[in-house]
């Protein structure tokens, strides 16, 4: 029987009706997995892991610990929402960690993405390890893996190349000593929402933007540097500042920065100046699976440039990627 496959049988959820059930389920099957064992989570506190939480929560309460690991590639802010959301509101068991230096000393030099997204992933398994060993009768971890991540990672046909690898699907060490619970595993990512808000959690957190597990690694493309990271995450918190003002934020389903590792001849203040270019992506999708590229209109993408090439040290030109899903990935890496 293959475990990773989704049953033909299973129903969309798309009602609360439906989304209820589903709750229902899974929590009689995490209970039955888990006893009065502990749970760790991967909380990075977007829509599939906060999803989970709220899941594992429902059904076995403090046994679940939520790990918070900052590896340096968050988004400007996001570390502090997560402990401001979880820790204070949502009153979860959880611990954070701030493995910053961790992660960008195993990048650094690190160009492929591959690779990259392996090095990111297995040192996310070694933090939660490190983790376990100061809690008693942890052994299971929780992920918020989706179905996308799972049809992404495997071979769909004979002769098929898998799309790109997921941190989270087919990525552990072999010696991992954790069993894995993964709720939502097969629900695409209309599903999950449709669950999350049956869980009661706040609509901007169902509806928050979709985050990728390796963080700004894969849209800082190529080798990661400290400068162009920096650069990067403060481009992205422009862009969405300025979508939120525009009215975008609900209206795109994904919207982000990607800055490559190449720079181009510029001037600034009379003077050559050589910067990065910070290339604006915003998709629509419904399951993840295809996207449409949003049309935004031109004042708003002039004063997004105008703001990230006065603001943002190291920038000093602004693209738009209008390739839909297929042929590109909503990532770039």
């Amino acid at each position: 029987m293959q475990t990773n496959i989704r049953p033909e049988s299973m129903e969309r959820i798309t009602t609360k009706a439906l989304a209820d059930a589903f709750i229902e389920q899974e929590i009689a099957k995490v209970r039955a997995q888990v006893g009065d064992k502990k749970v760790l989570l991967a909380l990075s506190g977007g829509v599939d892991s906060s999803v989970v939480a709220a899941l594992l929560i429902k059904a076995i309460g403090k046994q679940l610990v939520c790990v918070h690991v900052n590896h340096g590639l968050m988004r400007k802010g996001e570390s502090e929402a997560v402990i401001d959301i979880f820790g204070k509101s949502l009153d979860a068991n959880l611990v954070y960690v701030d493995a910053t230096d961790r992660f960008l000393d195993l990048l650094a030099g690190v160009s492929d993405p591959e690779k990259k997204r392996k090095i990111i992933g297995k040192e996310f398994i070694e933090v939660f390890a490190d983790e376990a060993r100061k809690l008693d009768g942890v052994e299971f971890l929780a992920q918020g893996t989706i179905y996308p991540d799972i049809l992404e990672s495997i071979k769909q046909a004979e002769g098929k190349k898998a799309v790109k690898s997921h941190h989270n699907v087919g990525g552990l060490p072999e010696d991992l000593k954790f069993e894995l619970v993964e709720p939502v595993k097969f629900l695409f990512k209309d599903e999950v929402r449709v669950v999350g808000e049956a869980l009661g959690l706040p609509h901007a957190m169902v509806y928050r933007q979709p985050f990728p597990g390796p963080g700004l690694g894969v849209r800082c493309l190529g080798a990661i540097t400290r400068d162009r990271l920096n650069a990067l995450r403060e481009a992205d918190a422009i862009l969405r500042e300025e979508f939120e003002i525009a009215g975008l934020s609900e209206k795109v389903w994904q919207y982000f920065i990607a800055v490559p590792d190449i720079k181009s001849v510029g001037v600034k203040d009379e003077s050559r100046y050589e910067g990065w270019p910070a290339i604006i992506r915003a998709v629509n999708t419904k399951d993840a699976m295809t996207a449409t590229i949003e049309e935004i209109p031109y004042p708003i993408l002039h004063k997004i440039t105008q703001r990230i090439t006065s603001e943002v040290a190291g920038i000093n030109r602004v693209l738009m990627d209008l390739t839909p899903k297929p042929v590109g990935t909503i990532e770039w890496e």
